[in-house]
């Protein structure tokens, strides 16, 4: 491809991602596909010539897009959204355009000191102290790993990377169920083993870890001879919303020298509006904060930031220094990748950069004030009808709720088939979840563009629907 194709597709590209958007609600949200047919309608062999791009552009039309669940459909209301505002997307035509390795500084200078300027806006925004600092990571998944080899390396004073944890105290750390499984996977990768992430009991509608079953556990383990290492704790939980008492977990925290780190990798995104912040008052107290600003406030994945109280202990946990990667002759400057677990990294600020630009604080603060309202108002709808039950009250943007079966039909399979039932139909998209054993399906509003009318399209869809089963 010479730069005149080159130009001339990046404008179809463009264009037909402009047209995409448009189009989406004429889409269903999830594909009408099965296991198979995507694969099957690939060539099974590598071509052995080039190819005209009008071919692989219209197969990527015709084969491709079909087989594609649009996260970015305002219908979209499983999971946590996946955004990428307009602007976001524009901001990674140039990121790909340049395709430039930012993991030191004399790599891409203005990529290092952009993120270290939009952490710090986006630092103010949340109203956090100035003591954090930050870093984009790609994920929560990543930010939560590079907490958990922190607590680890403090807890075992800085001799696990360099021993290993054969023969070192077995180390314990804390969290309740409600946390996301990417920190049951922090702790295989970090070697810490699942038998030592301890689960403790959670109390009342948030379903917060309970403080006094916490510190009995972290006592416990230290009459044991085990070495506590960190707690976990959860804003806005993945499953039903499960949010901890952050103050009383960091009083904890701080009496038993405890590593505290804590995952509001959805609900992070509502503290820029004030009025939220009481879900996690304490949150100065945490050595590191995740929070994911691809979910709910607009910047395109991947986006996940975390601040960290003590940066120092981070690169001390995760820097390597080659000469190969060293910068000779400059003072006091930033390499991120010594930041994360990767060495590789991609201009993640430039988004964030536009995005915080193009729409400005107040206009975000009313895209999340809209979802929190339109949410409360579905779920009251829900619970006037006979035949529903709200299952968890709404915890900012998300809840859970059932439909009631006929007294003879198995309550949870009912509700599995008229969750997949739902899906199916195509008009909105939504997931299911266990509360107490049992099966609830989660509602939750948050992609970018949404509206009151597609909130209201899912109330018609779901009632008709569960109403339509036999």
């Amino acid at each position: 491809m010479d730069n005149t194709e080159f130009r001339q597709w990046s404008r179809r590209a463009a264009d037909w991602g402009a047209d995409y958007r448009d189009s989406l609600r004429e889409r269903p949200v999830r594909p009408l596909v099965e296991p198979g047919d995507i694969f099957r309608s690939i060539e099974a062999s590598p071509p052995e010539g080039a190819e005209p791009m009008d071919r692989i552009f219209a197969d990527f039309e015709e084969k491709i897009v079909p087989g594609m669940t649009h996260w970015q459909h305002p219908r979209f209301f499983a999971y946590f959204p996946a955004n990428a505002a307009p602007v976001s997307v524009v901001a990674e035509y140039l990121v790909s355009a340049m395709a430039a390795q930012c993991m030191l500084w004399q790599t891409s200078p203005a990529a290092t000191e952009l993120e270290t300027r939009t952490v710090d806006w986006t630092r103010q925004a949340l109203g956090l102290p100035d003591g954090f600092s930050g870093v984009i990571q790609d994920s929560a998944s990543s930010a939560t790993l590079a907490a958990v080899l922190t607590m680890r390396e403090r807890a075992l004073e800085w001799r696990g990377n360099k021993q290993g944890l054969a023969g070192q105290a077995k180390l314990r750390i804390y969290s309740s169920d409600q946390v996301h499984t990417s920190i049951d996977r922090a702790i295989w990768v970090s070697g810490i083993g699942e038998d030592n992430l301890v689960r403790i009991p959670v109390t009342g509608r948030f379903r917060a870890m309970d403080t006094e079953a916490l510190e009995a556990a972290i006592v416990a383990d230290q009459k044991a001879g085990m070495v506590p290492a960190g707690i976990i704790a959860s804003v806005g939980g993945t499953s039903t919303g499960g949010t901890d008492d952050i103050s009383g977990v960091a009083d904890i925290a701080r009496r038993h020298g405890l590593y505290l780190h804590v995952d509001a990798a959805w609900a992070g995104s509502a503290m820029i509006c004030p009025e939220y912040r009481h879900f996690w008052a304490g949150v100065e107290q945490a050595d590191s904060i995740v929070f994911n600003p691809h979910k709910w406030l607009g910047a395109q994945f991947d986006c996940s930031m975390q601040f960290i109280r003590r940066p120092e202990d981070l690169v001390r946990t995760l820097a390597i220094k080659p000469e190969f990667l060293k910068t000779h002759g400059r003072d006091g400057i930033i390499n991120y990748s010594e930041w994360s677990v990767p060495l590789g990294r991609r201009f993640r600020a430039l988004k964030l950069w536009f995005l915080l630009r193009a729409y400005g604080l107040e206009s975000l603060r009313n895209m999340i004030r809209n979802h929190v309202a339109w949410s409360e108002g579905l779920a009251a709808r829900l619970a006037g009808e006979p035949d529903f039950e709200i299952v968890t009250e709404p915890m900012l943007s998300l809840f859970s709720f059932r439909h009631l079966a006929a007294a003879e039909v198995d309550e949870d399979d009912h509700n599995l088939r008229l969750v997949n039932a739902i899906n199916d139909d195509g008009r909105i998209y939504l997931t299911q979840t266990r509360v107490g054993g049992r099966v609830a399906i989660r509602f939750q509003v948050g992609q970018f563009e949404t509206t009151a009318a597609d909130v209201d399209t899912a109330f018609a869809v779901i009632v008709e629907i569960a109403r339509g089963m036999s």
